[in-house]
């Protein structure tokens, strides 16, 4: 047995949740538990690639665990949990903002959201290799460090600009409810 069916196995048989289910499933079935894992990794896979809603499953798996492992974070009382997170999902809505402006050229390409998905786990893994780490540190934020002020100042205007706007309707408003009372007074 390899390097790795020897880590996943022993993954396998970890206590929690994933083993209590595959034990489950492996006492009913009489299909050991290495087998039952691989054969729904591999579903999941072909699903990915050809099914129906894979748009939905992919995006599931790149939302559900990671705002379940967030919530954790949250709670915790340590920082560098959080500070993982909060890159994750920075990378994640990065990614969103870009894949909605090509997302009509890119779901004609063949597995997208296989790849689409192994781009996710990639980004969520605690590994040091981690893809959500080493684009935020390689890409956003060098981006981030040179353009902040700029980006910055651009924000504070219009945040000016949407609070005089906002004023001006509301006096507009006040003094329009203003002469419809006295109208109807008269």
């Amino acid at each position: 047995m390899g390097s790795f069916q020897r880590r996943f196995q022993a993954f396998l048989e970890q206590p929690g949740w994933l083993s209590d289910l595959l034990g489950g499933l492996e006492a009913q079935t009489g299909v050991k538990r290495y087998y039952l894992a691989t054969g729904s990794i591999a579903s999941l896979v072909l699903y990915l690639m050809f099914g129906y809603g894979a748009s939905l499953l992919c995006n599931l798996i790149g939302f559900v665990y990671p705002a379940y492992a967030s919530i954790k974070a949250i709670e915790s009382s340590t920082k560098d949990d959080d500070t993982t997170w909060l890159t994750y999902w920075v990378v994640y809505g990065l990614f969103s903002v870009a894949e909605f402006f090509s997302d009509t050229f890119l779901y004609w390409f063949p597995f997208y959201y296989a790849g689409k998905c192994v781009f996710l786990v990639w980004c969520m893994a605690p590994v040091s290799w981690n893809g959500s780490q080493l684009l935020y540190h390689s890409f956003i934020r060098p981006w981030f460090l040179r353009h902040h002020q700029t980006v910055d100042s651009v924000l504070s205007d219009l945040g000016g600009r949407a609070a005089d706007i906002a004023s001006a309707a509301s006096r507009e408003a006040t003094a329009e409810a203003t002469k419809r009372s006295l109208r109807t007074e008269n």
